[in-house]
C-alpha cells in the first residue's frame, strides 16, 4: 500500500511520489515486503532520491553514505546525510573506504564504492539497492561514449537495472530533482569537483549547459532501446557460444571460421573466450578489432593474460609468463 508523504517535514508532492513509486516498481517487481537500500552522497539527486523512496515506501528504506576521503568535506557531508536521516527516521549508515588502489582514481573510486554499498544492503538484509543516477547523467555518460567510439554495449549508457541495483530516476531531470530538494527546505552538499574542468564529466555538463535544444530525456530513451538491443544480442551470442565454443582443460577453442557469422557476434564470442582464460580481461574496442583481424589472418597475438592462436580453428589460452629482464651485478 503506497502511503502520501509519510515524511515528517518533508514537502514531497504526492505526484512525485506515485511517479517515483510507479518507475521504480515497474524496474524492480519489488515484493510488498522488500526492503529498499538508497546510496546517498549529500548531493541534491540522492538526497531527492531518499525523500522520494521513503515517502512511497515509508518504513522499508535505509541509506548508506560512501565516505572516500578523498576530499577534506566528506566527513561533513556523510554526517549531514546522517542528521538528515535522524531527522526522518531513516536507518543510515557511514561506510569510510581505506586508501584506494594506485591508477585511475575515478574508476577505482566507483569499484570501491559498489563494493561497499554491496557488501552494506547484504549485511542489512536489503532487497534493492537505488542510486540517483537520472536523465541529465545518462545524456553525459552517452556523449562521452560516443565520443570514444563506444559500441552498442556502451551506447546502453547506466543501466536502469543491474540484478538487484536499480536506478528509477533515468527519466528525471536533474533540475527536477534540485527543485523537489528546495521544495523541501533542504539544503544539499555540494561537491566542487562536479565544477571542476581538470574532469571531463564536469567540462562537457557545462557544454551542455548551453545546448538547450538537446532533449535529455529523449537520449535516455535511446540509451534504454540500445540497452534492450545489447540484451538481444548477448541473448544470441549465448546460444552461439554453445555452438561453436569448446573448453577442453586450460584452451578455449572457437570453432567457427571468421566469414560465416557477423563480425559483432565474433567480437563477442572472443570477449567470451579471453574471460574465460582471465575474467578480469576488458580489452577495449581497437584491441579487441586488433585482436579479431590478427586471428582472422592466422596470426598469434597475446592480450592481457591471454594467448591466442588464429587460423581454421580459434584457441585461447593462459599466456606464459613475461621474462624478468636480468640486472648485471654491480661492483
Amino acid at each position: 500500500m503506497l502511503t502520501q508523504n509519510a515524511l515528517p517535514d518533508a514537502n514531497v508532492p504526492d505526484a512525485d511520489v506515485a511517479r517515483f513509486a510507479d518507475d521504480f516498481l515497474r524496474l524492480s517487481n519489488a515484493a510488498p515486503g522488500d526492503r529498499i537500500g538508497i546510496a546517498v552522497s549529500g548531493g541534491p539527486d540522492s538526497v531527492a532520491l531518499l525523500l522520494l523512496a521513503a515517502a512511497a515506501f515509508p518504513g522499508r528504506v535505509e541509506a548508506a553514505t560512501v565516505d572516500h576521503r578523498l576530499r577534506a568535506a566528506s566527513a561533513d557531508e556523510a554526517k549531514f546525510v546522517a542528521d538528515l536521516c535522524i531527522q526522518h527516521r531513516i536507518v543510515h549508515q557511514t561506510l569510510v573506504l581505506d586508501a584506494l588502489a594506485a591508477g585511475n582514481v575515478s574508476a577505482n573510486a566507483r569499484k570501491a564504492r559498489y563494493r561497499a554499498l554491496n557488501d552494506w544492503a547484504d549485511a542489512r538484509g536489503l532487497a534493492w539497492l537505488l542510486t540517483a543516477h537520472h536523465a541529465d547523467d545518462q545524456l553525459e555518460t552517452v556523449i562521452m561514449r560516443l565520443n570514444r567510439g563506444a559500441g552498442v554495449t556502451g551506447l546502453s549508457g547506466v543501466r536502469a537495472r543491474q540484478g538487484h541495483i536499480v536506478r528509477p530516476l533515468l527519466s528525471w531531470r536533474r533540475a527536477e530533482l534540485v527543485a523537489l530538494v528546495a521544495g523541501s527546505g533542504i539544503i544539499a552538499a555540494d561537491d566542487p569537483s562536479n565544477r571542476d574542468d581538470r574532469y571531463d564529466r564536469a567540462r562537457l555538463r557545462k557544454a551542455l549547459a548551453q545546448a538547450g535544444w538537446i532533449d535529455a530525456r529523449a537520449v535516455a530513451e535511446s540509451a534504454a532501446a540500445m540497452a534492450d538491443a545489447d540484451m538481444a544480442i548477448e541473448w544470441t551470442v549465448h546460444a552461439l557460444e554453445q555452438k561453436y565454443v569448446a573448453v577442453v582443460d586450460a584452451t578455449v577453442s572457437f570453432s567457427v571460421g571468421a566469414d560465416e557469422i557477423p563480425v559483432e557476434y565474433i567480437r563477442r564470442l572472443v570477449l567470451r573466450c579471453l574471460r574465460r582464460i582471465d575474467p578480469d580481461a576488458r580489452p577495449r574496442g581497437a584491441a579487441l578489432s586488433r585482436l579479431n583481424e590478427t586471428l582472422r589472418n592466422g596470426g598469434t597475438a597475446t592480450i592481457g593474460n591471454v594467448i591466442a592462436r588464429g587460423g581454421v580453428l580459434w584457441t585461447f589460452g593462459p599466456a606464459p609468463p613475461r621474462r624478468k629482464t636480468a640486472v648485471s651485478p654491480t661492483n
